[in-house]
């Protein structure tokens, strides 16, 4: 359950640190980049195993940190291209709501037992997401966005099963080397789409995308260990994993926002939270 908490902790902290991002205008793209290459040189350095490049290669977890890798950053600039034309709320909701499809198959694939109790603790979870990250518990888009939704949607729950499907079947292999290489192919990923939109509009490296890229791949690299290490915890189930990490960090980046970035909760929002909580009650029962 520690990790479970570690986890949430810096995934607010990256909460914050992506609020510096929107403060000093930083290219989200070009932060990223870096972030992705300060993580992979944060696992470097905890390497406790000799490598090369043949070992990398014939390793049965290199396609997981490809995909996972890749997606990382795609996923990414859907969902900055989402708050921009539906808004942040409905894309949020799309990207934790993801945690459907990496619980299920935890279920199909893994033998996770599926219980009442936990059923009522999944929907009130979702209930608690959704309504914690709506104004008013309504959504309203332009329905020709439906696509880039659904993207966010499937892109961040094909991410996050494939990094269970590694944590389940890899739990004394890979390490910090998977890690490694899955936030190296990330930069390069994102290296080959920002070379691509300079071609049609320039759009020069920035020293304070570079600056807030570092800050951002420490604990971003942290939050991924911890979490990885939650999934492969023998006590816990990867199926209440998810549910717990997202309600976790939706609750808790709530009260961050109102306390510490004057952001106003409604009703609805309170509403979520309650809900959010009795689900983490439930989970941890």
């Amino acid at each position: 359950m520690y990790n479970i908490i570690y986890t949430i902790l810096l995934f607010n902290i990256l909460i914050i640190v992506f609020k510096m991002f929107e403060k000093y205008k930083v290219d989200n793209l070009q932060g990223l980049i870096f972030n992705y290459i300060t993580a992979g040189t944060c696992a470097y350095f905890f390497l406790e195993q000799d490598f090369s490049l043949e070992y990398i290669l014939n390793s049965d977890w290199l396609y997981h940190a490809i995909i996972i890798g890749t997606l990382f950053i795609i996923v990414f600039n859907f969902y900055a291209f989402g708050t921009q034309k539906v808004g942040i709320a409905i894309t949020t909701v799309a990207n934790k709501m993801s945690l459907i499809i990496p619980v299920c198959a935890a279920i199909l694939l893994y033998e996770d037992t599926f219980t009442l109790l936990k059923g009522i603790a999944f929907f009130l979870a979702l209930s608690g997401i959704y309504l914690s990250s709506t104004k008013g518990g309504k959504l309203s888009f332009d329905k020709k966005y439906l696509w880039l939704i659904i993207l966010v949607f499937v892109g961040q729950g094909v991410s996050d099963s494939i990094f269970n499907d590694f944590a389940q079947k890899f739990p004394e292999e890979g390490g910090y080397l998977f890690f490694m290489v899955l936030f190296f192919m990330a930069s390069l990923s994102g290296i080959i789409i920002h070379g691509v939109k300079s071609i049609k509009t320039r759009n020069p490296l920035q020293l304070k995308s570079v600056f807030w890229g570092v800050i951002f791949g420490i604990p971003n690299f942290f939050s991924l260990l911890f979490f990885l290490r939650a999934l492969g915890d023998e006590n816990l189930n990867s199926s209440i994993v998810f549910p717990l990490v997202s309600i976790g960090v939706v609750v808790s980046s709530s009260l961050i926002g109102m306390f510490l970035f004057r952001e106003k909760l409604s009703k609805t929002n309170w509403i979520g939270i309650i809900l959010s909580v009795c689900a983490i009650y439930i989970f941890s029962y």
